[in-house]
């Protein structure tokens, strides 16, 4: 019998025997697609899989990992040809994989084991197709003009019986070697894009004014512009003495802005605490009680002025606090929800006094259900086009058990103070609003928080910590779906592509719908009790742009966790992967005094998934992988109606209400406010023009030449319909515009400005993501607009070009955006010299001689906005964008000060609000410190004005870097408005497919050191120059 020694010397030998076999036998695979297809043919595979099976059975003390992890490595290496992937599923590799990881989960060192595992599955795991009839958008819309070229061109061509949802990647070998490489390649393949995309033509670079048209075609902007003839003579103005039009020579108070979160200042006005309503029912009736509310809105030309509603007479069971406040919305949409208004009742119109009675005729068709808690129930009917309004006629509020009363009562105490002006949100006028919107689909019902409205939540929301190894184990719970088959239920429970789909009657099923304005969910599908699967809808006249998602669930249990996942998103990584939350509207919490946004989910994560579209689809590339959002919620209230958001929505009817309310509330001895329409869109909506500054002081000769001489500032926003918060900077812009702060009438005094609120309309509107009803990007369409199909894009160059033609040059043109991959508040401008410091011929920058005024703004908002982050700014000018509004207003009109300003969807990793998910709050802050910025920027540009101290005319210059130390980033990404940084690597278990054993207690899912977590996005991937 050999010794113990003799045994162990043995085993020594065969293990590095072994080891050497397997290096020469991975070596051989890789370097050679040809032994790796022989391999295949010599049935490697199966051999393969049987030894690791034996391993990992006899490995009990995890000594031999680098043999198992060897193994692994041959199988990646074999499945890199479709030949490979075939051999694998046929040996039951999927199985056997998958049962090897589950097993090594509970041990950390095993971590690479489990992530090379998790990868060979992920790339054997059959590709399909989506579970549509066309990925193309459910709904059409007839363009007056096909494009000739282009991608809805190719829509256009492409014959009707051509299957743009079939999958052909799996038919490419190479798809599946590059989809390996592309994240240790990215880094190598990004610097030469960027190179190749950064403009090196000094002559392209520098701005040329083109007038583009001639000044007999610009006059058609003249009525847009009264502020420029207007001699005032009719207007009731503060004075009409003539007095000397002299400066006093005395520097403006300092500038207070209120910042979110703190408590505004005492001469900022009065504020007015909410108004607490709790609503007390009698206990609920059966199931089978509940029947929707309906409304039909009889379709009449909106009016623009205020309204005074009258209260109703309440219901005995409910108790209102007689304090006035930020809850009278709320208030008006429990009476119109909970109460039915009788023809003889007095209705929500105006009271008396001259004033127009905007109250609806009411008919009323009483319920055939009983309703112990409703005074009169029914379906509200109006003439014309039916608004419906959810699901809550007859459910009444839900009443909340004892145990939360204490939690309850805290936050229902907690103030929510707002600074004094007008409430903005109106839930009649919105109502009537919507009935002028017109759809593509003719949407007929209003999602609750568009009619409650939302306000911030009186707490902070920090950004989501994710847990280890949160992916893997999705991921894992995709591949039991091969698996084990006959456990997956894939019954399809929403869809709109068959309207005569049946709602399942099953009381454990959630309910989904998404048509009403800006919704988006196209289809569900049930795949376990409690998981579904939901696609996206494409922008109209395109086949892809699946981001942006808002859509209702209702029929929900409390404490179940439901597991939503969106299987069809397209960008390559997202803030989902670094804390950020999907949003949740809850309704029964809005009755219950919450109308808020808050962000919910649990173990969410973003990863490519199994399911891919043609090359058809794709535009002629090779087929393309789909993403995966998922996350978990548990719902608080049982049979509630919830509504979910990709971020803060922000509908077309609620800007013409929020605008409605502004120049309703202003006064007009103080301000000068003009709401005109641009233009109309394809779907015949206007697009709201706002001019904006302060009323002369008088009609005196002098006063009425300093008013036409103010600068212009152009603003604009939401040309993408997905980016919500851009709406929501720009709701704080207009109501600090507005306000009676007086530095805010110190900016109206010193500026004219001009705003289009709302580029895009239709894409709003219809729930699209990127593009207008044209299937186009409106913010590539700048250089040469259609005024047929890019008719706000048109118009608004118009603008700026008859500007130029009459020596009005706005200072400062920006573009307001939102931004999916970065955190933080930033701004890109137009520099030729940092363009060309980042090209390789840093020596032709030196002869550039310009003017660095362009870096002034970004600094300034950079010190007194929380969320604004200087070192994320770029100001570089790519091909790419050459189309963009920014480059085009910098090059053609000539506006040195033309910036696109992007905020996160996620939060903040510095300043005030570091570690802190970003909410409306914050954003409309932003809008208002932009305002307070560009004060600080007339004054910095006009010092002698202001008569400034001399040891201030040197300011600018302190805040402007001038020197040769570039640390901006590049910014080039084909389709969209972002830089590429750190965290666009793949966040899957590919990140450690080549760690040793020695690293093995670090494997998984990757997470940032405490170094990286310090440095900003741009920190971690600035090109820093020579």
């Amino acid at each position: 019998m050999p010794s113990d020694r003799a045994l162990i010397s043995l085993s020594i030998s065969v293990s590095l025997c072994f080891r050497y076999v397997l290096a020469h036998l991975e070596a051989v695979v890789i370097l050679s697609e040809t032994n790796a297809r022989r391999a295949v043919d010599r049935g490697y595979v199966q051999v393969l899989l049987t030894i690791y099976v034996d391993w990992h059975r006899h490995d009990n003390r995890h000594r031999n990992m680098l043999i198992r992890k060897g193994i692994l490595q041959s199988l990646k290496s074999v499945t890199n040809i479709k030949l490979g992937r075939k051999a694998f599923i046929d040996a039951n590799g999927m199985k056997i994989l998958y049962n090897t990881s589950q097993e090594c989960l509970a041990v950390r060192t095993l971590d690479p084991l489990v992530n090379t595992s998790s990868l060979i599955m992920r790339k054997c795991f059959p590709k399909n197709r989506l579970p549509l009839p066309t990925i193309k958008s459910s709904f059409h819309f007839q363009l007056p003009v096909i494009p000739v070229t282009g991608p809805v061109a190719q829509l256009y061509s492409l014959p009707p019986e051509v299957d743009d949802v079939v999958d052909e990647s799996d038919d490419n070998d190479e798809l599946d070697l590059e989809a390996e490489n592309e994240t240790e390649n990215e880094d190598d393949v990004d610097q030469n894009f960027k190179n190749d995309d950064i403009e090196t033509d000094i002559n392209k670079l520098k701005p040329q004014q083109e007038p583009g048209r001639t000044i007999e075609e610009l006059k058609m902007y003249e009525h847009l512009f009264p502020e420029l003839v207007d001699d005032f003579q009719d207007y009731d103005l503060i004075s009409k003495e003539p007095k000397p039009f002299v400066f006093e020579g005395k520097v403006r108070g300092p500038i207070v802005v209120p910042t979110a979160g703190e408590e505004a200042s005492g001469n900022s006005g009065n504020l007015r605490k909410g108004v607490v309503r709790k609503v007390h029912v009698s206990p609920k009736g059966d199931e089978g009680d509940k029947k929707p509310t309906c409304m039909d809105l009889a379709k009449e030309d909106m009016k623009d002025n205020g309204r005074t509603s009258q209260q109703q007479p309440g219901d005995q069971n409910r108790t209102i606090s007689s304090t006035q406040g930020l809850n009278n919305d709320i208030v008006k949409a429990l009476d119109r929800i909970t109460l039915q208004n009788l023809p003889s009742q007095t209705g929500p119109g105006f009271t008396a006094g001259g004033k127009k009675d905007y109250s609806l005729p009411l008919t009323v068709l009483t319920c055939t259900k009983s309703c112990p808690h409703m005074a009169a129930c029914g379906n509200v009917l109006f003439e014309g086009r039916t608004v419906q309004l959810g699901k809550l006629c007859c459910t009444g509020v839900e009443t909340e058990d004892d145990e939360d009363t204490e939690s309850t009562s805290s936050v229902e105490q907690t103030s929510v103070e707002v600074s004094d002006g007008p409430t903005l949100h109106d839930s009649d006028l919105y109502i009537e609003i919507v009935k002028n919107t017109k759809s593509v689909p003719e949407y007929s019902e209003v999602a609750y928080p568009d009619y409650f409205g939302h306000i911030p939540p009186p707490f902070k929301e920090p950004i989501l910590e994710r847990p280890y190894g949160v992916q893997r184990t999705k991921i894992a719970q995709d591949i039991e779906r091969l698996i084990h088959q006959s456990d997956i239920i894939d019954r399809v429970v929403y869809d709109l592509d068959n309207p005569n789909y049946t709602i399942p009657e099953e009381g454990d099923i959630l309910k989904f719908n998404s048509k009403f304005e800006s919704g988006n969910l196209r289809k569900v599908i049930q795949i376990r009790k409690n998981e579904y699967d939901l696609i996206l809808n494409s922008d109209i006249n395109s086949n892809h742009y699946h981001q942006w998602f808002y859509f209702e669930v209702s029929g929900m249990r409390p404490g179940v966790a439901y597991r939503f996942n969106i299987i069809n998103c397209e960008k390559s990584n997202s803030q989902f992967n670094y804390g950020m939350q999907p949003l949740m509207y809850s309704v029964q919490e809005a009755l219950n005094a919450r109308p808020w946004w808050i962000r919910v989910g649990t173990d969410i994560c973003y990863y490519k998934n199994h399911f891919s579209r043609s090359s058809v689809a794709a535009g002629g590339q090779k087929g393309k992988s789909y993403y995966t959002i998922t996350f978990t919620v548990n719902f608080p209230h049982k049979d509630d109606v919830c509504y979910f958001a990709y971020h803060y929505p922000y509908t077309y009817s609620t800007l013409q209400m929020h605008l409605q309310k502004l120049e309703s509330a202003h006064n007009p001895q103080q301000i000068y406010f003009r709401k005109d329409v641009l233009c109309e869109t394809l779907s015949g909506n206007t697009c709201p023009l706002v001019t904006i500054t302060a009323m002369p002081e008088s009609n005196y000769y002098e006063h009425i030449c300093q008013f036409r001489n103010r600068p212009y500032v152009f603003l604009s926003a939401r040309v993408h319909p997905g980016e919500t918060n851009a709406s929501w900077v720009m709701k704080g812009t207009l109501e600090y515009l507005m306000s009676n702060n007086p530095t805010a009438q110190s900016l109206r005094e010193s500026y004219i400005f001009k705003i289009v609120p709302m580029l895009n309309p239709d894409g709003v509107i219809n729930g699209n993501h990127r593009c207008s009803l044209s299937g186009e990007d409106l913010n590539r369409q700048w250089q040469s607009p259609n005024p047929d199909l890019h008719p706000t894009i048109y118009h608004a160059k118009g603008l700026l070009q008859y500007l130029a033609a009459v020596k009005h040059l706005p200072l400062v043109y920006c573009d307001y955006h939102g931004h999916s991959r970065k955190k933080n508040v930033f701004m890109y401008g137009c520099s030729i010299k940092e363009t060309v410091w980042h090209t390789s011929d840093n020596a032709a920058s030196c002869d550039v001689v310009e003017d660095v005024g362009y870096r002034t703004l970004p600094k300034i908002l950079s010190h007194i906005a929380p969320a604004f982050c200087m070192s994320s700014c770029s100001f570089v000018v790519e091909k790419s964008k050459e189309s963009t509004a920014r480059v085009v207003v910098w090059r053609e009109i000539g506006v040195q000060r033309s910036y696109t300003m992007e905020s996160t969807l996620c939060g903040c990793d510095q300043g005030k609000y570091k570690g802190l998910q970003i909410g409306t709050r914050e954003l409309e802050e932003m809008g208002a410190k932009f305002c307070v910025g560009l004060l600080r920027l007339k004054r910095l540009t006009s010092p002698l004005e202001y008569n400034l101290p001399s040891s201030l005319l040197d300011f600018e210059n302190d805040l402007i870097e001038s020197n040769c130390k570039v640390t901006s980033p590049t910014t080039y990404v084909l389709d969209e408005d972002e830089p590429r940084f750190l965290e666009e690597v793949d966040y899957s278990a590919e990140s450690n497919d080549d760690l040793d054993t020695e690293l093995a207690e670090n494997a998984g899912d990757y997470e940032p050191s405490a170094q990286e977590e310090a440095l900003s996005d741009s920190e971690l991937s600035r090109t820093y120059l020579p």
